[in-house]
């Protein structure tokens, strides 16, 4: 363990997911465009958005709006072009995911960011969802984490 996940992890003192107060998950749907779903991340300074099914709202993927970006800016998609040409799809098969929900210790959360939870590499954020991981509740970044370590009192 480095010796600023240490100090972080003083800071924690039983906090959880929860005290972060992410803000509510924005989801887009593939067949939208990307110009929407920019713009809808845009209003909100949302660096991820999750995409969800139409028919059942599924979680499917995300969209990285960094990401889309140097897509957009190298002609890999254009703003006319439906989400699902731009979103990281979640692998479904054979692949075990670490739930995070509000009840998460912020210990176990920047576990996840950097890697270190089930082994699956460092992470940009985490979809907060509900235990039986039915629905979206939130994003946390890891800069939300920053953030709260900055706030709080030593």
């Amino acid at each position: 363990m480095s010796q600023s996940t240490s100090k972080w992890a003083l800071k924690y003192r039983g906090a959880t997911v929860e005290d972060l107060d992410p803000p509510p998950a924005l989801s887009t749907k593939p067949t939208e465009l990307i110009s929407y779903a920019l713009m809808n991340a845009y209003e909100r300074d949302y660096s991820h958005l999750t995409v969800v099914s139409e028919e059942t709202r599924a979680l499917l993927g995300y969209l990285n709006i960094p990401r889309l970006k140097e897509m957009l800016k190298n002609g890999l998609v254009h703003e006319t072009d439906h989400v699902e040409k731009a979103m990281q799809k979640f692998q479904r098969s054979g692949k075990v995911y670490k739930v995070i929900t509000m009840d998460t210790p912020l210990e176990e959360l920047e576990a996840f960011f950097t890697g270190g939870v089930e082994g699956g590499g460092p992470q940009d954020f985490a979809v907060v969802t509900d235990d039986n991981r039915r629905f979206v509740l939130g994003v946390a970044t890891k800069g939300d984490l920053e953030e709260f370590v900055k706030r709080r009192p030593a």
